[in-house]
């Protein structure tokens, strides 16, 4: 691919070097996903081959400017310090397990001095939760994982969290980590040079195509369980969109346009169980989440899962789960 041809004069959220090379900085957090990291900076190695020329450039801060331990138990070489007073143009926070635990006042600072500078400031799984804490996503729509998704809402309500792959609203870009990196990744290779080289770098990686942004993070109904019934899939949509809101068997009946008998009938059919035993399960996995990625109380977290005593949520989850809810968290933590 000749390199003269790539450049697009597409203006966007990332912001070029002085040379035109786009750098992106990647703040780790401990416990940060590995996978999230390698598989935004992976498709940048090889656009670069591919153009025959420097594209992208990559550079990693920690807080000291120590390795930083990922989940995984592995350490990549020392990053820069973010007391060195480098200003990076474009950053993402990359973090993943317990976010909330290593949150500080210096990265909040750091953070905002870079928002005052115009920096592009993002997040790579749950490291929206630093930027939340600085308060810069105030009015910004984000996305982050799935599964940190119940908990992050529950702590800041007002912020506008999708269940997008990777949003990119003027100077933030969030993605909701793993893989989805890699999808961003090209699809700012698409939009800051051409179509074909992120094709030809997608090829590279074996991967059979770009997923868009508004692709599903999770697997779907009918992927996960197997079954292809519309009127099951409706009625799984349906519970797992009002959670703290529980809807009775009659809602559900009548938004399908069948009886509850009907209903019923086609839970034990291909779920093995009542509507109302599925239901309770979907919102008893929804407060394992909480527990494990909230700060919130035993009691809040039971309100937030439709439950209308604590008492009555702690029966049942140690129904499911053979232990109390504050003896799980106990555990984790």
């Amino acid at each position: 691919m000749h390199a003269d041809s790539l450049v697009k004069t597409k203006a966007g959220a990332l912001i070029a070097d002085d040379d035109g090379v786009f750098t992106l900085s990647f703040l780790l957090l401990p416990e940060y996903a590995m996978v999230s990291l390698l598989s935004a900076i992976e498709p940048l190695r090889i656009a670069n081959r591919l153009a025959g020329k420097v594209l992208f450039r990559w550079q990693c801060f920690s807080e000291n400017g120590e390795a930083v331990l990922a989940s995984n138990g592995m350490a990549l070489q020392q990053s820069l310090n973010i007391t060195m007073g480098i200003s990076p143009r474009n950053l993402f926070v990359n973090a993943s397990f317990n976010p909330e635990k290593y949150i500080s006042e210096t990265c909040i600072k750091w953070l905002r001095a870079l928002h005052k500078q115009g920096c592009m400031i993002g997040a790579l799984d749950t490291g929206c939760y630093l930027l939340a804490k600085a308060k810069l996503l105030e009015g910004y729509d984000m996305t982050l994982h799935w599964e940190a998704k119940p908990a992050f809402q529950e702590r800041y309500p007002h912020l506008n969290v999708s269940s997008e792959l990777f949003e990119i609203d003027r100077k933030r870009i969030t993605c909701a980590g793993g893989t989805a990196a890699t999808d961003m990744v090209l699809y700012l290779i698409e939009d800051y040079y051409q179509a074909d080289l992120a094709i030809l770098v997608c090829e590279q990686l074996i991967k059979s195509g770009t997923r868009s942004r508004s692709d599903n993070q999770r697997m779907g109904w009918s992927k996960r369980l197997n079954i292809h019934h519309p009127k099951i899939l409706r009625a799984l949509e349906l519970m797992g969109a009002n959670i703290e809101n529980p809807l009775t068997a009659s809602d559900l009946a009548n938004a399908l346009s069948i009886s509850i008998r009907q209903l019923e009938r086609l839970f034990l059919q291909h779920l093995k169980c009542s509507p109302s035993v599925y239901y309770l399960q979907i919102r008893i996995e929804h407060a394992r989440y909480l527990l494990s990625d909230s700060g919130l109380s035993i009691a809040e977290i039971a309100l937030a899962s439709g439950f209308s005593s604590t008492a009555h949520f702690s029966r049942r989850y140690r129904e499911f789960y053979g232990t109390t809810a504050s003896q799980y968290r106990a555990l984790i933590h």
